[in-house]
């Protein structure tokens, strides 16, 4: 399977904030702002491993960094920064732009983890990729560590599923 350079799987996805998409604060919720980000990392998955069913199997390190306006255009950039033998890890950093001043910044970044699945919804291989600018190799040089930290993390979550009841809570 050939290596696939991580700019073939870049998205960028600039939308305007609209009203109905702010919180009581007057900033962008955060649950519309994961939607779109878990969007746009579906479509780098999907770009870079050319299979039609790729799902989320993490969600981690999501930093909301600065508020996002109404004042504001969002662009999210997604690309897959590192790979397993069946996983891909994806990066999504979204830029705030004030529409009014063209001021930037960054106010979010998060990492997502996907698999492809064949037609019996069993994980399949992936290329790996190519790091080619600083931003890329950085990430790519890191990705092992986030990786181990990953497997970790959901080891501790079987233990505690394993304590969790799914008996009818009384209220």
């Amino acid at each position: 399977m050939e290596a696939k350079k991580m700019q073939e799987t870049r998205i960028i996805h600039t939308d305007q904030v609209l009203i109905n998409d702010l919180n009581n604060y007057s900033t962008l919720f955060g649950g519309v702002l994961m939607k779109k980000m878990d969007a746009c990392a579906t479509l780098s998955a999907r770009r870079h491993s050319r299979i039609k069913e790729c799902v989320t199997a993490s969600t981690d390190s999501v930093n909301f960094l600065k508020p996002i306006r109404q004042s504001d255009s969002v662009a999210i950039e997604s690309f897959v920064c590192y790979t397993g033998k069946k996983s891909m890890e994806i990066f999504c950093k979204v830029v705030a732009e004030n529409l009014d001043t063209g001021e930037r910044r960054i106010a979010a970044t998060a990492f997502f983890t996907f698999v492809p699945l064949d037609e019996n919804k069993r994980p399949l291989e992936v290329p790996g990729v190519i790091p080619e600018t600083e931003e890329e190799k950085y990430l790519f040089e890191t990705g092992k560590e986030r990786e181990r930290i990953r497997k970790l993390k959901r080891e501790q979550n079987n233990v505690l599923v394993s304590k969790l009841t799914t008996e009818k809570a009384c209220n």
